[in-house]
């Protein structure tokens, strides 16, 4: 019986749920047999039995549920590939050297633009590099000498050729047409219904969010910080639930780092930067969006492992921010701020398992109606009247807490004071729930 399956306490042939991926890639939830193997390949290594010590760090790397490695012994070595979101990387390792690489695209013509941009691009790199090989795509390349390639860097390494490959390659082809698309043949199309329910969403809360900014009660200029939370929830929210790819990650991800950017601009001038960043992110055409949307594979994670008191600490610094519009009326600005929590920690923190699994389903509790056009089907807001059903709602976080009780023995929230009254003080009530958590882990 599948997560959704228990979730819902039904069998599959009584609710069939789509098979939907949502929010960033982690590599922090490994199981046991893959911190074994890292063990073994740190003991390999230091014996010099480099072949063995490289074949453990492969398993490591593997997610059965991702299938996202192989490898095999050829021709004196191993022959391995691994996927990170768009991009394969392709290497080979002996007794003497460990290479990897990944094509990122085809070019007819040498154009300076791109060149310049790749080799600026190395000067950031400390691992790999950018190159050309000898039938003009573009690729990206690490080697080492075995003796110097460890684990630990072979781990570091990959991953920064692997996250650069995954992401230049959609922002190249983005911005110069006259590159081509390599090594796609990996990609998992999504079903069209997906992508229009996808679009759709993108779109229209993104209109909502700036219907609130020109029409909302309090002056912009006066509440920026409101209204800041408004947009970064909007921003994290599309990040999490539509899992872009390409352009649209990348605007999202921009966005965001010019808000946290330590600069002179005020919060006005961050906030109205946003807004525009938005609107011109909702006006692209769709057949732009659709291009971007496909399930791919992944072996590293992008977001920062972080403990449950990290969480609680974010929490704890901005949960009290509602009060003050949640008592003056002023519902929108107040959902968003735990909507806020929830999203900025999906988006910058590889959190802790039982975290992800609650904030996944405070989504689909206060995201119903989107989940809904994905093909879900959900208990926990009525369909016609929004109201919020807590015996549905509490009987999946009890789902929860059977579903990782073998790792987190002690993860028990108290749902006693869950308060349904409305949806800002259920979104306040429910991440109060979830302070006290005891989530240590048993491996």
């Amino acid at each position: 019986m599948g997560f959704i399956d228990r979730l819902f306490g039904t069998s599959k042939d009584d609710l069939a749920q789509p098979e939907i991926r949502f929010g960033r890639y982690t590599d922090s939830y490994k199981r046991t047999e893959n911190y074994e193997a890292w063990d073994a390949s740190l003991r390999f290594f230091e014996e010099e039995d480099f072949l063995n010590s490289y074949r453990q760090f492969l398993f490591y790397l593997r997610d059965q549920s991702e299938d996202n490695v192989h490898y095999e012994d050829k021709d004196g070595g191993i022959s391995f590939e691994l996927y990170q979101g768009s991009k394969k990387i392709c290497g080979f390792a002996d007794d003497k050297k460990f290479k990897a690489e990944a094509r990122i695209a085809y070019t007819e013509s040498l154009n300076v633009a791109f060149m310049r941009r790749l080799i600026e691009k190395n000067f950031s790199l400390k691992y790999a590099r950018f190159a050309l090989d000898e039938t003009d795509n573009i690729t990206i390349i690490f080697d080492t000498y075995t003796l110097d390639g460890s684990p630990y860097k072979l781990y570091f390494a990959l991953k920064e050729l692997a996250t650069n490959a995954d992401k230049q390659d959609d922002l190249l082809l983005d911005e110069f047409r006259e590159l081509n698309p390599v090594e796609t043949a990996h990609l998992q199309e999504l079903p069209k219904a997906e992508k229009e329910a996808k679009h759709q969403f993108i779109v229209d809360e993104i209109r909502k969010a700036l219907h609130i900014l020109e029409h909302g009660a309090l002056s912009l200029e006066q509440y920026p910080g409101g209204y800041a939370y408004i947009l970064l929830n909007l921003l994290y929210k599309l990040d999490f639930l539509t899992k872009p790819e390409g352009h649209t990650m990348e605007t999202l991800e921009r966005l965001h780092r010019k808000y946290f950017a330590k600069d002179d601009k005020s919060t006005l001038e961050k906030v109205q930067l946003i807004a525009k960043g938005l609107k011109k992110l909702s006006e692209r055409p769709q057949e732009e969006f659709f291009k971007e949307m496909y399930q791919v594979r992944s072996t590293f994670g992008i977001t920062t492992p972080v403990n449950h008191d990290r969480v609680v600490g974010f929490m704890d610094s901005e949960l009290p921010n509602m009060d003050w519009y949640f008592d003056n009326g002023h519902q929108g600005i107040a959902l968003a701020i735990p909507g806020y929590i929830v999203g900025y920690c999906l988006f910058n923190y590889a959190i802790p398992k039982p975290d992800r699994d609650l904030f996944f389903l405070y989504y689909q509790i206060l995201e119903a109606d989107f989940f809904r056009s994905l093909g879900f089907t959900i208990p926990y807001v009525d369909e016609k009247s929004g109201a919020l059903q807590k015996r549905s709602i509490r009987k999946a976080i009890d789902q929860l807490v059977a579903e990782n009780k073998d790792q987190f023995p002690r993860f028990a929230p108290n749902t006693s004071n869950l308060e349904f009254g409305s949806h800002p003080a259920f979104a306040k009530s429910f991440l109060r729930m979830m302070r006290p958590l005891d989530l240590t882990r048993v491996h």
